[in-house]
């Protein structure tokens, strides 16, 4: 399975970056009524870091360790080890469409477990994703042009 999500963001490539590559990032971009409890993860996401997290879905936690991988200024792909899915990988890629504006997409290629309660887990997650990507989305222009317009008022 595939999924694409693309939107920009007022702000330069090196900003949308480094937000990106914070752990703590993950849980401010994260919808209600989904919680991300971040167990171990480095700050700053770098080459072969692991990010042990529980994600709750409502009153149904769902633990996921992911390694990072493919790092660069324009990009980083996080893939899961342990989690809900038999294979999930999500490629961030960040483009500099001028020197103010990035455009951020998120690919996500993925397989079901085997496991039923885990394949219906993994179904509710998949189609929610739309959805969890838009609030990605939304969350992060606010955040980061919110930075941009307190740091252009100094």
């Amino acid at each position: 399975m595939h999924y694409s999500h693309r939107f920009t963001v007022k702000a330069p490539l090196a900003l949308v970056a480094d937000f990106h590559r914070r752990s703590n990032s993950m849980g401010a971009i994260t919808p209600p009524p989904i919680r991300a409890r971040i167990h171990s993860a480095p700050e700053t996401l770098q080459e072969g870091d692991r990010m042990d997290f529980t994600l709750w879905l409502g009153p149904v936690p769902v633990r996921w360790v992911a390694q990072i991988e493919q790092v660069t200024l324009h990009g980083f792909v996080d893939r899961q080890l342990e989690g809900p899915f038999a294979t999930w990988v999500h490629r961030h890629t960040f483009v500099a469409i001028d020197e103010e504006t990035t455009a951020v997409i998120d690919e996500v290629d993925a397989t079901f477990h085997p496991n039923w309660l885990w394949k219906l887990v993994g179904l509710s997650m998949w189609l929610g994703l739309p959805i969890l990507f838009a609030y990605r989305g939304w969350k992060t222009r606010r955040i980061l042009e919110g930075e941009m317009k307190a740091l252009a008022r100094t």
